[in-house]
């Protein structure tokens, strides 16, 4: 496995982060512990987590599953980044108007509390905002996560689906309260999805955060099955596949050119870009996960990053060259 300094940071992570998302809804608990295990033992040590998953009806049942994890011992939470966010509405009852999605310094402090009870370790290394909160000041938001991490609880903060003008206005306001401010931003980033080129990913790179996309197969989009059809668990899915198939297609044609599966293909084109950290991989089961792997170490020629490119064309230039003169 390879490693990155996240963003301006001097902390080191893997090129791969793993995801959690699943674990709990999708992935029972066991399944779920063995393949935290296989991961830590092929040396990603990233591992991104969020407050509210494990579904409607039971929020903070994912951060349940690391935490019991954890209490394994044997040395799981001391090699372990840990990441996990704050934002989504809890189903609490006891904050009454205050359980809404959102930001406030009040959420903050006691979703902090909540998030490190469940995963049964008294400090986080990553606490990022799971979106933007337009209704609460950086003074507000900076001021608790600067009590956090002079307290210990919390190395890093990071941000997830900020606008490139977010990233700017936090990275201002934290210079003038001379804190170190954001080290990464949690971004929707894949061959389907390239927007973020227009300024996320100028803006990260310019202002010291190491951008790790979400989703990088598109749901499974660019993944090997996808085309033909054990990939879509949805109708959603197979309209999507329908929308796209051309392209699809092409891409697949072209994964077969350079003897390589789709997957790592997209994995690795994510991580070619120079502001990109480590992509997320969600893996249901220790199979996906071991197909992951070799990501790191595989290097995309340039006349395959072009007809990449040529198949997925994205803004073409960051902003403002990409849409003025």
């Amino acid at each position: 496995m390879k490693y990155s300094y996240l963003g301006k940071s001097g902390l080191k992570v893997s090129q791969l982060c793993l995801g959690t998302m699943n674990f709990g809804p999708e992935t029972e608990e066991k399944e779920a512990f063995k393949i935290m295990d296989a991961a830590l033992d092929a040396g990603i040590n990233f591992f991104d987590t969020a407050n509210v998953y494990g579904g409607v009806e039971r929020r903070g049942w994912t951060e349940e599953i690391i935490g019991r994890w954890f209490k394994q011992g044997g040395g799981r939470r001391e090699k372990v980044i840990l990441a996990t966010k704050a934002y989504g509405d809890m189903n609490d009852a006891n904050d009454g108007p205050n359980s809404e999605r959102g930001l406030s310094a009040y959420k903050i402090r006691r979703h902090l509390d909540a998030s490190l009870k469940r995963l049964q370790t008294d400090h986080i290394e990553l606490y990022q905002m799971h979106h933007i909160d337009r209704n609460v000041s950086w003074d507000e938001l900076w001021g608790v996560f600067e009590s956090a991490v002079n307290q210990g609880t919390v190395d890093y903060i990071g941000s997830s689906n900020f606008a490139g003008w977010h990233i700017a206005c936090a990275q201002a306001e934290a210079k003038a309260r001379h804190f170190l401010g954001l080290v990464s931003e949690q971004h929707l980033y894949n061959l389907l999805a390239r927007l973020p080129e227009l300024e996320v990913l100028p803006a990260a790179e310019k202002l010291g955060l190491g951008v790790i996309p979400w989703s990088p197969l598109a749901g499974g989009l660019l993944g090997r099955n996808a085309l033909a059809g054990t990939g879509a668990r949805s109708t959603r899915s197979s309209e999507r596949v329908e929308k796209h198939r051309s392209q699809l297609e092409q891409f697949s044609a072209l994964c077969k050119e350079i003897d390589e599966k789709e997957d790592v293909v997209a994995l690795a084109w994510v991580l070619s870009h120079s502001a990109v950290t480590s992509p997320i991989i969600g893996p249901r089961t220790i199979e996906q996960l071991q197909d992951s792997l070799r990501v790191p170490e595989v290097s995309l020629s340039e006349e395959t990053l072009k007809k990449l490119d040529e198949i997925f064309p994205g803004p073409g230039k960051a902003a403002p060259e990409a849409y003025a003169w």
